[in-house]
C-alpha cells in the first residue's frame, strides 16, 4: 500500500523546497514529490500528516566505522584495522560489522539513514568499504551498496604502525612506494589475467590484485585518508599516475590548496570537525575549512568519522560550519546528495526524488538549527524511529526476531 507524507515543508535537496508538499512512497521507493495538486495520491494510500515539520532525505555519513569499531567494547569490538599486512585490499569492512551496535540507533536519532562504513587508516591500503542502511536485522537487510570503494591511508598513521614494527613502510616515502608497487602489480596481474582468458588457460585468482584492478578499471573509488596538504598532493599525483577515481577523506588542510583540489575536480569528505588537535597532522584544523573549500568549487561532504565524533552529531557539524562561513544550502548537500554523488550512490540515496529509496527524515524544523530534532525516520519506506514527546526520547523499531 502506498503512503503519502503530506503537509510538511519538503526539502528535496536537488530541487526547490515545497511548502505544504507531498512525498508519495510505494514498495520502499519514492514515487512522486511535489505540491498537493501535483501528486496524485491513491484513494487507499495511508496519509502521514507532518504539518509544521520539515521533510528531508535521510542524511548520509560518507566515512564512518559504525559497527566495526563498537563504542565501549575495547579490543573485543574493534575490528577497524587488520594491521598485519600493509596492502589489505582483500579485507572487507562487511565482515566486521555488528548491525546491533548502539551507534546504529544513534544514527537514526540524528536523521542518518545511510552510512559508508570503512576500514581504518592503520594500513597504506586498509580494505573495501560498504554502503549500509542504519536499520535492519542482519547484514542481508542493511547492505545497499556492497562494492563502493577501497580505503587507503597516507601520512602519520601507517608510518607509525609499521615504523613501530621496524618494517616497511616507516616513512611517507615508504607509504607512497608500497601503494605504487601494489598498483603496478595489480596492473600487471590484470594484463596476465586477460591474456590467460584469451588463451583459454587457467589462472590463479589473487583477491588483493583483483580488488586493486577494479580500482584501476574505475569500478571502485579510492578513498584516501589524508590530513596534510602535502600528503593530499601526493594523493593527487598517485591518482593521476594510475588513473583511478580519487576521493579525499578528512582533508584537514584542504583549505590550503582548495584551488588545486577544485581545478583537479577532487571531492573532499571533510572531518571530523569537533576533534582536538591530537596529532601534528591536525594542527591546522578549523571550522572555516568547509566554507573555504565550497567557495573554491570543491564538492564537499562532511563526516563524523564515527566513533571519533558520535554519528548523531553529523548535522551539528554542518550547522557549525554554516556559522563559520559555509552556506546553508551546501551544508545540507554535504550530508545528502554530495556524498551520494561522489561515491556513485546517487541512484539510490541522497535526495527526495522519484526512483530513489524512501529514506526520509521528518524534522521539527530546520535541521541546521540545533534546537530542532528528527521526529520520525523512514528507511525504505518503513518508519523505524519515532521521537516520543511523552518519554522525551527516541524509540527505534525492533530489529531482533521475536515470536508472535
Amino acid at each position: 500500500m502506498a503512503e503519502a507524507i503530506v503537509g510538511g515543508y519538503v526539502v528535496p535537496v536537488d530541487g526547490d523546497p515545497i511548502d505544504g508538499g507531498t512525498v508519495l512512497i510505494e514498495d520502499g521507493k519514492i514515487i512522486a514529490v511535489g505540491t498537493a495538486s501535483d501528486v496524485d495520491i491513491p484513494d487507499d494510500a495511508e496519509l502521514i500528516d507532518v504539518a509544521g515539520c520539515w521533510v528531508l532525505p535521510g542524511f548520509i555519513d560518507a566515512h564512518a566505522h559504525l559497527g566495526v569499531h563498537e563504542e565501549g567494547e575495547g579490543w573485543s569490538g574493534n575490528d577497524t584495522n587488520e594491521m598485519t599486512d600493509p596492502i589489505g585490499a582483500r579485507f572487507r569492512a562487511l565482515d566486521g560489522i555488528d548491525p546491533y551496535e548502539v551507534g546504529f540507533d544513534d544514527a537514526l536519532a540524528g536523521g542518518i539513514t545511510s552510512v559508508v562504513i570503512k576500514p581504518g587508516s592503520g594500513n597504506p591500503v586498509g580494505g573495501q568499504t560498504i554502503g549500509v542502511k542504519t536499520w535492519g536485522r542482519s547484514m542481508f537487510d542493511v547492505v545497499f551498496a556492497e562494492h563502493v570503494s577501497v580505503k587507503s591511508a597516507l601520512g602519520e598513521n601507517p608510518k607509525r604502525v609499521y615504523g613501530d614494527k621496524n618494517q616497511t613502510p616507516s616513512t611517507r616515502l615508504g607509504v607512497a612506494a608500497v601503494i605504487r608497487e601494489a598498483f603496478t602489480k595489480a596492473r600487471n596481474y590484470a594484463a596476465q589475467r586477460e591474456h590467460a582468458r584469451s588463451e583459454g588457460k587457467p589462472f590463479d585468482v589473487d583477491l588483493t590484485h583483483e580488488t586493486l584492478a577494479k580500482v584501476l578499471d574505475g569500478e571502485l573509488y579510492w578513498d584516501q585518508h589524508v590530513h596534510r596538504a602535502d600528503d593530499m598532493v601526493t594523493a593527487i599525483r598517485l591518482a593521476e599516475e594510475f588513473g583511478y577515481k580519487l576521493v579525499i577523506n578528512h582533508g584537514t588542510e584542504g583549505h590550503l590548496i582548495a584551488d588545486l583540489l577544485a581545478e583537479r575536480g577532487v571531492p573532499v569528505i571533510l572531518g571530523p570537525l569537533f576533534t582536538t588537535r591530537a596529532k601534528v597532522e591536525l594542527r591546522n584544523r578549523n571550522m572555516r575549512s568547509a566554507g573555504i573549500l565550497a567557495r573554491a568549487g570543491v564538492k564537499l561532504a562532511i563526516t563524523t568519522d564515527h566513533p571519533v565524533v558520535p554519528i548523531n552529531f553529523l548535522v551539528y557539524q554542518a550547522a557549525l560550519a554554516v556559522k563559520d562561513g559555509l552556506d546553508p544550502e551546501t551544508a545540507l548537500r554535504s550530508i545528502t546528495i554530495n556524498p551520494a554523488e561522489m561515491l556513485g550512490l546517487d541512484d539510490r540515496v541522497g535526495a527526495l526524488k522519484p526512483g530513489l529509496d524512501a529514506d526520509i527524515a521528518i524534522w521539527s524544523g530546520d535541521p541546521l538549527d540545533v534546537m530542532n530534532r528528527a521526529m520520525r525516520v523512514f528507511v525504505r519506506g518503513r518508519e523505524v524511529y519515532t521521537f516520543s514527546e511523552a518519554k522525551g526520547e527516541g524509540v527505534v523499531a525492533e530489529r531482533r526476531y521475536r515470536e508472535s
